[in-house]
Formats: structure tokens, sequence, C-alpha cells
């Protein structure tokens, strides 16, 4: 019943697919593909599948002009523009090879193959792929899960897996049901820019809600060398996407970490380098319960306040301002969402602002008394080890991911391994984990690109291949 890469290579697409490095890399490509090959067969086995599907999608790829400039000055805008740019750059690739690769002659897209063909397509997957084994069971594969895929989300835990044994997906209900209620599964941790960009809908209530934030020691700092060196024994880069949430603490034992070792003097550097149990301390990072001195918390929390007053600054509308513009009942759809994920970046990080305030007058506090410092014993590593607080657990037995998302498996994206699965194409400028060995497929793009004579800028093809090697690393890490 399912539609799956498998499926495709079995189809109508498989003399393209066994040509096209592209295809053979981007899994999620090729299921937009099969979907539009399927769709246009009249006897396809999966059309009554297909004629359920919306006909317009409420992802960014369908917004207007007008409804993206109300994201300008968010921290979201630039994944949406990113988002629609590799969607074009895409289609631009596709449509000559559908006119001009021999092995795409028997495609039913020949002689019809629009862009709002492709945004339909791209946006189909992008809301419903999952990845689920192969028939062999040796490695993963995406798919689109007829019916399964209607369900809409709602908070809870995952409750969908695949029974290897019995070659299906089986899910087990959130709650109980009765009948002609509206059935709901959860999708994951994911933000609320997350759900607008790959979902196209806006999740009130969200606990796992986030900003990103970039973060990095200037190389120019005279410290530099010694800040670097901390943060790479506690697993951390020293430059890296980071994110501010929306429930206390606003920040993570990742980013705890960072911002003590971005904050610490010269002579607080050596003692983590070269001190008495210096490899200990590296374990303490990450845990609020062991600071490395008053100040080092009052310095930190200053730069977390003023940090986040500080992109506050950078919205054209104040919070009061997008709450009148949501009562207007003429407000469309899409607007209401940009202005609902404009207004709920904002909330977090005036959140984040007043609770670094409340840290930093409380350290002031503890400076001004004269209060001891915790130190670390050897026998509290059995207490960093076994919390189950996120702020407890030491630093370097957690993996760091990009955009500092915690690991997690997420309905509507996947179902066995925890890899994200977001669409993207290879060129990464979304910064989101491709599908397979994106090394090895970045040269085939570009020259694809190239050949067909997209003028592209330096700077572009920079960030492509600066994003392509992100995701590798990524992929590595994971």
């Amino acid at each position: 019943m399912l539609m799956t890469v498998e499926s495709a290579q079995n189809s109508v697409l498989g003399p393209l697919y066994s040509q096209d490095r592209i295809l053979q890399a981007m899994g999620n490509v090729t299921l937009a593909f099969h979907l539009l090959c399927e769709r246009a067969n009249p006897v396809s086995f999966w059309l009554p599948y297909i004629r359920s599907l919306p006909q317009e999608y409420d992802t960014p790829l369908f917004y207007q002009q007008d409804e993206v400039q109300l994201l300008l000055g968010t921290q979201a805008v630039q994944d949406i523009l990113n988002q629609y740019k590799n969607t074009a750059r895409q289609y631009a690739y596709f449509y000559k090879l559908v006119q001009t690769h021999p092995a795409a002659s028997k495609l039913p897209l020949k002689d019809s193959f629009t862009f709002d063909d492709y945004r339909w397509a791209v946006s189909s997957v992008m809301t419903r792929q999952n990845q689920i084994p192969t028939v062999d069971g040796s490695r993963v594969t995406l798919a689109l899960i007829p019916l399964w895929d209607m369900c809409n989300h709602t908070n809870g835990l995952i409750t969908t897996g695949y029974n290897l044994e019995d070659d299906r997906c089986e899910c087990v209900a959130l709650q109980d049901y009765k009948e002609n209620e509206q059935i709901y599964i959860f999708y994951g941790t994911r933000s609320n820019a997350e759900f607008v960009i790959h979902n196209g809908f806006f999740f009130q209530d969200n606990a796992h809600d986030r900003v990103k934030i970039k973060l990095g020691i200037s190389k120019s700092e005279r410290l530099y060398a010694m800040k670097a060196e901390v943060l790479a024994r506690a697993g951390i880069p020293a430059s890296c996407i980071f994110a501010v949430h929306c429930n206390e603490p606003p920040i993570s034992a990742q980013l705890l970490a960072f911002l003590r070792v971005f904050c610490m003097t010269e002579e607080e550097l050596k003692d983590y380098l070269l001190g008495d149990r210096a490899i200990n301390k590296i374990f303490t990072l990450g845990n609020s319960e062991f600071p490395v001195s008053w100040e080092n918390e009052i310095k930190l929390w200053t730069f977390l306040e003023t940090r986040a007053a500080l992109l506050l600054k950078t919205y054209k509308t104040t919070s009061e301002e997008d709450r009148s513009i949501l009562e207007k009942p003429d407000l469309s759809s899409h607007s209401r969402v940009v202005i609902q994920l404009r207004l709920a970046e904002k909330q977090i990080l005036e959140k984040a602002s007043t609770s670094g305030r409340a840290k930093r007058l409380y350290f002031e506090k503890k400076l001004e008394e004269g209060a001891p410092l915790p130190h670390y014993e050897e026998s509290d590593i059995a207490l960093l080890e076994n919390t189950d607080a996120d702020a407890k657990l030491p630093i370097i037995l957690r993996k760091l991911e990009e955009g500092e998302e915690e690991i997690q498996m997420e309905e509507h994206c996947h179902l066995l391994n925890g890899e994200k699965s977001v669409y993207a194409m290879d060129m990464g400028a979304n910064g989101q984990p491709v599908q397979e060995e994106t090394v090895e497929v970045r040269k085939d793009v570009n020259s694809a690109l190239d050949s067909i004579g997209c003028s592209m800028q330096k700077g572009q093809r920079e960030m492509a291949n600066l994003s392509a090697s992100r995701t590798e690393e990524n992929s590595n890490s994971e």
C-alpha cells in the first residue's frame, strides 16, 4: 500500500532514476516525481490515494510575497526563503532533465510539468514522508503511508513504529477514542518554525517551541584558542546554532556550557585546561549546580538578557501590535500563521531576557553575600549520569546536533532510526540533513546546475558547499 523510493524504482520513473545521481541520492525528490508520474497515470494503483491529497497546501511554497514580507526580521525568514529558492532551483534542473534526457522520454510529465505541479508534489512529500525499512531490512527508505498520513498533530508521545516481522507500519492510539472523534498522533518535538515551514501550520501551546540563535567565539579574540580547546573537550564547536526554548530554563546544557566558556577569564580557562582535575571539570560545564564563578554566571546571564533584548529590536512590530493584528477578522489564513509565528518568537525572546535578568540578579546577590561556590567532587559523577534532568547531564556524554535540537524520533518524519528526513536538495541551503552520501553528490548537483545555465553568485555556491559539508558532519555525528 505504501509509495516508496523502491516502488518508484520499479515504476516508469525507474530508467531515469538509474541514471540520475540526484534522484538516487535524494529520496524525497524521487518520491515527489513518483507522485507526479502516478497522478498522471489514469490506471495507477495509487490514484485513489493521490486524489485524496489536498490540491494546495499551506506551506510557505504557496505564500504570496506580501505574506512572506510579514516575516522580515524574524529568525525563521531565511529558512523560508532558502526553501523556496531550493525548490525553484530543483524545478529548473528537472524541467530540462525531463525535456532532454533519453531515459525521461516515456515519462507522462514530458508534455506538462509546471512549477505549480512541482511545489504541490514537494509539499505533499514534505508534509507526509516517513522513513521505513527497505524490503530486505538492510537500510531505511522514504515512504508515503496512505490513510495514516492524514492524522493531525497533538501533544503526546511517539506511538508509531514499524513491525519488521509483519512488514507493516503500526500506530497505537494516544488515548481512547469515541466513534466519529478525530484521531491524532504526535509528530515529534518540533518548533513552530519547523511546523510552519515543513507542515504548513502553527501549533498553539507548543511545549517544544524554540528560537534558533547563532553564537560563536571570534577568531580575532585573544583567548580564542583557549576557549576553542575547552569547548572541543566538551564536544561543542566554537561556532554553532543553538536554541532558546520557550520553557524554563530557556537554555539547555549545551548552551549553558558554551556561554560559560564564552565568558571565562584567562585564569578560569587555564584552570579548566591545566588545573587540578581539569578533565573532571569539563563534566560540570553544562551543569547548573556547579558555576565556574559567580562573576562568570553574572556575565553569561547578562549576555543572554542583552542578546535576547537586541534580537527583539530587529522586529518591525511589537508583541502588542501583533496581538492587535491577530484580532482582525479579515486576516488571510497564511498571514495569521505568519503573525502567530512572529509573535511566538518574540514571546520566547522576551521570556529569555526576563529569565536572564532574574538569574543575573540572583548571582549578583550571591557574589555580594560572599557565598561559597559549590565544589565538584568525584562522587558527584553518579548524580550527573543518573538524573533525568537535562541540566545535570555531563556535557561530554551528550550528542550535539546542529540547531542544538535534542535527538528525537518524529512522527511524519521517520519511524525507526531517529535520523531527520526533512525535504531538502543538495545544496542543503536550509541546513537540513540529506538522505545519502552528500559529498559525492555535491559535485554532480553543482555541475548539473551549471549545465542548465544557472547564474549563481560565488557567495551562493560557497554557502551551498559549506551547507553540504555541515550536512555531512551532522550525518556522521548522528
